[in-house]
């Protein structure tokens, strides 16, 4: 039988951007993800399902907005009959100068009517949050400082005029040391645009990742760019760390 979703009240957390939002972390972790009726996957198909890591070939793979609705929840900023809708607007290897991001391309299309389905579900719901980590396509494509600040701050300011929630706060994430370092030269003027915008455009926060794994440091693997399953679920939580900064509690 079809949820009619329509009955539920949901605090509705945007997560796009490429791979590293998506989920490739692999590996164990300390304590597992447990899905639970409180958190709730919109997918990039418009379906609804119970939010819970994928299965990626043999491996189950991380996701840090799982960590970060788990935070949220626990922390008592969901209020009682209220549930998490994550907008899973993520794809691997997108960026701006590919042509996904911009206003006008297929993946920011699909993310803005991602989030107007999601609010036009009950007239009660609301978007509490923007979770962002982007940028390693457009440092392979050789991206300036300037135009990836502008690109960026682009996308974050038409969600919140288009939404009408103009201090809607926004997280971004530094990239996976292992593989920022091996490439310092093409990723250090995106690194320092995504800082940038985080400093201009008004409650938002850029997260440090400093000591979080890459696949390849956890599992051998020669996956460098991607986060560990572990590392994800440390980046949630300093998301969330960073978002309790920006939303001080009632």
């Amino acid at each position: 039988m079809l949820r009619d979703f329509s009955k539920e009240n949901f605090d509705i957390i945007i997560q796009a951007g490429q791979s590293n939002s998506e989920g490739c972390g692999q590996g164990d972790v300390e304590k597992p993800y447990s899905a639970n009726e409180n958190i709730w996957y919109l997918n990039n198909d418009f379906s609804i399902s119970v939010a819970q890591e994928r299965i990626w070939g043999n491996s189950i793979v991380g996701d840090y907005s799982l960590s970060f609705a788990r935070e949220y929840a626990d922390s008592g900023k969901l209020q009682s009959g209220r549930k998490v809708l994550i907008v899973r607007s993520a794809v691997g290897g997108t960026g701006f100068l590919d042509g996904h991001w911009k206003p006008n391309d297929d993946l920011c299309l699909r993310m803005m009517e991602m989030i107007r389905t999601a609010l036009d579900i009950n007239s009660g719901n609301k978007l509490v949050a923007f979770l962002w980590h982007q940028g390693e396509t457009d440092a392979s494509l050789n991206a300036g400082h300037k135009t990836h600040y502008n690109n960026l701050s682009t996308l974050i300011n038409n969600v919140r005029k288009a939404y009408k929630c103009e201090n809607l706060p926004f997280i971004a994430g530094d990239f996976v040391h292992h593989w920022k370092y091996e490439n310092m030269q093409i990723c250090e003027p995106v690194i320092n645009a995504i800082k940038a915008v985080c400093s201009d455009i008004g409650n938002s926060m850029f997260v440090e990742t400093t000591g979080l794994q890459s696949n390849d440091q956890k599992i051998g693997n020669q996956d460098t760019i991607h986060f560990c399953r572990e590392a994800l679920y440390q980046l949630g939580i300093k998301y969330f760390k960073a978002y309790e900064g920006l939303t001080p509690a009632e």
